[in-house]
């Protein structure tokens, strides 16, 4: 029976000859769901990919589309693959449809679809799923490097429950994860276009993506049971992407964390300051408590009151979030050190233990906040 509306998967690949099999495998054996077409954006391929797909194709239950690229060596990177490959299913989709990303070296899960399916059935306009590298290959990672992952997933999981428990979203609840990964992101159509599509850009097209969705105000659910399990290998295709990270840490680790993280009383103060916008924007303008609610932020973000107010009245909330974070000086990222990581974990454990006991009802005994880990990112 076909789906409800259109939902087309597009998949970068380049030299995948001997993963695109289980690649394809994986997305035709899913359960309670079928997809409607699979775009495969072949870019730069030199191998036999082509071929393997082309012997495949008569088995599996959902179209194919094959659509084959050349990029100069500055264009040849997943950023542009992938922004391509999207367009061509958004085409096939059609304003009503569902795109999916996944990575050609990747195996979805077999209920990978319908977990996705019912978290847009939630009330979500983008799905993200969890990357989690394959149980063999991961045994060749030295075993410094899982444990280094698995702090800094424990410590990103804690920073992201003081945002759960300070400014909660209604379509992001916890349980949930706080990856952003091209090996499993699904959109509608409608807000794919609202975001502009998927940069071009050398690295990072799956974060930029998301921050593209959050500027345009999309609802994000970061879903725990949608999982894809890719490849742990240490000669990618992707110059600069996981597998050179990898390859990296194994020989030197990283000195500083992810960017994206940051001390525990920062992280707090964001999430106070992103509350207090979104108490803001659902007040009536020019009235007298939206006059005292943009006082509080701009004393909280340390910025004249008529900017704020100003900056406030954007069209999306994303957007006037995006400026004002732009702007204060006390939202300016400080990064993490990794030896300094125990230190801010103990922190960060404080912060959610009081802000648990805060959230708690009377007699209600407050729980530790889950944590999701994962492996080598």
């Amino acid at each position: 029976m076909p789906p409800a509306r259109p939902l087309v998967a597009a998949v970068p690949v380049r030299n995948e000859a001997q993963r695109i099999g289980p690649c394809l495998h994986a997305l035709a054996v899913q359960q309670r769901a079928c997809l409607s077409h699979v775009v495969l954006l072949l870019n730069n391929c030199t191998d036999g990919t082509r071929d393997v797909v082309r012997a495949l194709v008569p088995s599996l239950p959902f179209g194919v589309v094959v659509a084959q690229r050349t990029y100069s060596p500055a264009m040849a990177h997943a950023g542009t693959a992938r922004r391509a490959a999207m367009q061509v299913a958004a085409a096939l989709a059609g304003p009503d449809g569902i795109l999916l990303t996944t990575d050609a070296d990747g195996r979805v899960a077999p209920d990978w679809l319908a977990h996705t399916l019912a978290a847009f059935d939630a009330g979500a306009d983008v799905v993200c799923g969890r990357a989690l590298i394959d149980a063999e290959e991961a045994r060749l990672i030295p075993a410094h490097l899982h444990e280094d992952d698995r702090m800094e997933t424990a410590y990103a999981t804690l920073l992201d429950r003081i945002h759960d428990l300070v400014d909660p979203d209604p379509h992001d609840p916890w349980p949930r994860h706080t990856e952003h990964s091209g090996a499993s992101i699904a959109v509608t159509v409608a807000a794919w276009r609202r975001a502009g599509g998927i940069p071009a850009v050398p690295l990072g097209e799956d974060r930029g993506f998301l921050r593209a969705l959050r500027h345009v105000d999309a609802a994000i659910r970061h879903a725990p049971d949608v999982t894809v399990c890719v490849s742990g290998r240490t000669a990618g295709r992707a110059c600069g992407g996981m597998a050179d990270t990898m390859a990296r840490r194994m020989v030197r680790q990283d000195e500083m964390l992810d960017d994206s993280l940051e001390p525990p009383r920062a992280c707090l103060r964001r999430a106070q300051a992103r509350a207090a916008l979104h108490r803001l924007r659902a007040l009536p303008p020019a009235t007298g408590p939206w006059h005292d609610a943009v006082a509080d932020l701009a004393a909280l973000l340390r910025l004249p009151t008529g900017c704020v107010a100003h900056m406030s009245r954007a069209r999306f909330g994303g957007m006037a979030w995006d400026r004002l974070e732009a702007l204060s000086p006390v939202l300016r990222r400080v990064p993490v050190r990794r030896a300094d990581l125990p230190m801010h974990m103990d922190a960060a454990r404080r912060i959610v233990d009081s802000l648990l006991v805060t959230h708690a009802a009377p007699g209600v005994m407050p729980v530790p906040a889950p944590v999701v880990t994962s492996v080598v990112r």
